[in-house]
């Protein structure tokens, strides 16, 4: 177990687990849910308390996966001597993890090889936050500090520059910080998902974060920052949010019910992710950390297992579920092409009158993971024996 804990912190695995979860419940959602990829389970006039719920908990998936991103960056770091060399790996890791998610992930969403869409998701953000974030490794930690807040807490003051166009600058301002879907013709379209730049500040803030898990520092001392950095950012996105003050461009009001008025509250912006969607979901995973840092079951070992295996889940996942996911429409005497995903499929929004109930969307859930659960183990077990293998940890 020692020599095991030189290499990984349960309690981060235990989180990222979790979060790698919740995320294929919506990816499961996305391809069984009834509207399939184009239903708005958040739109608050067609939704429904249960799917409102099914969608909001997976909103800790993408904060949780590269603010852990850049906390690996720092145990990186931690052993190696050069600064240079750390560099140089999250530099080439970005650059790889773009490649594999416009060829690998990219196919997994779509099937489509004509590749008629561009698709840049979490881990196209993922990469560019490391190689922006293999630049900031040479400042001091204080000064990456400074970075990270002041891009996730002042980029919200950029809510209100818009591009509409298709020229090189509008592209450029939507990979930044305009989520668009961008339609160059019938058979070829860009998918701008995930926005850059506060991103960027959150990996920034899980590199500086990950001081807390140094060797040699205090548990008893990291849990207490835990807690209260935990409940900081949750009190501060009650405030901000309740009196609509700042950090969000979508503000809540009441509406028809008790509920519905809950959900306004808690339905914040994702792409770009702002400052209380941040707050909303970062605050209680540094809550959870300083919870489970102590716990060992069997529960937990299976979150674990997966958590260690975080990139391989992933693309596995996606692949696992779409195949699925046809099985699925030719079950309900569709043709099993309407999931070959073009960019004339997202144009004409095809088969978004297709789809099952939320509990069918959960079965669903449970046996993708009860198929995805042996691949990881027997991953995570080739990892831990070949640890001297340096392509793994670009895996």
């Amino acid at each position: 177990m020692e020599e095991s804990r030189k290499y990984r912190i349960e309690s981060i695995d235990l989180l990222r687990g979790v979060v790698m979860i919740l995320m294929a419940l919506d990816h499961v959602r996305m391809y069984f849910g009834y509207g399939s990829l184009f239903a708005k389970p958040t739109d608050l006039a067609t939704t429904t308390p249960l799917l409102f719920f099914t969608r909001w908990i997976t909103h800790f998936c993408a904060p949780v996966f590269i603010f852990l991103a850049g906390t690996s960056a720092f145990l990186y770091r931690t052993r190696r001597e050069s600064t240079k060399e750390v560099s140089w790996f999250l530099f080439t890791r970005g650059m790889w993890l773009v490649l594999i998610e416009l060829i690998v992930v990219r196919f997994g969403w779509t099937f489509d090889i004509t590749y008629s869409t561009i698709i840049l998701q979490v881990i196209w953000a993922i990469g560019m936050s490391m190689i922006f974030l293999s630049a900031l490794v040479f400042l001091n930690k204080k000064l990456i500090f400074a970075v990270g807040i002041i891009i996730v807490i002042g980029h919200n003051l950029l809510d209100s520059i818009s591009a509409q166009g298709t020229a090189a600058m509008d592209f450029v301002w939507y990979s930044l910080h305009q989520k668009n879907f961008v339609f160059l013709g019938p058979d070829f379209a860009v998918d701008l998902h995930y926005p850059l730049i506060p991103w960027i500040g959150v990996m920034a803030l899980g590199y500086v974060f990950g001081t807390l898990y140094r060797k040699g520092y205090s548990a008893e001392k990291r849990k207490r920052w835990l807690l209260w950095m935990g409940f900081g950012a949750v009190l501060l996105f009650l405030v901000l949010r309740a009196y609509n003050v700042y950090g969000d461009p979508r503000p809540w009001g009441p509406q028809k019910s008790f509920v519905f008025s809950v959900m306004s509250f808690m339905n914040t912006v994702k792409y770009p992710v702002s400052l209380l969607f941040l707050l909303m979901t970062i605050g209680p995973s540094l809550i959870f950390l300083a919870l489970v840092e102590d716990i060992r079951n069997r529960t937990s070992g299976y979150l674990v297992t997966i958590g260690r295996v975080p990139f391989f889940f992933y693309v596995i996942h996606i692949y696992v579920i779409h195949v699925l996911g046809i099985f699925g429409l030719i079950y309900a005497g569709r043709n099993w092409t309407d999931y070959i995903l073009t960019a004339r499929s997202f144009m004409t929004a095809s088969p978004a009158d297709y789809g099952y109930n939320l509990l069918v969307v959960y079965i669903v859930w449970i046996i993708v993971l009860i198929l995805l659960y042996p691949l990881c183990k027997r991953y995570n077990e080739y990892k831990a024996d070949n640890r001297t293998k340096r392509w793994l940890s670009y895996l």
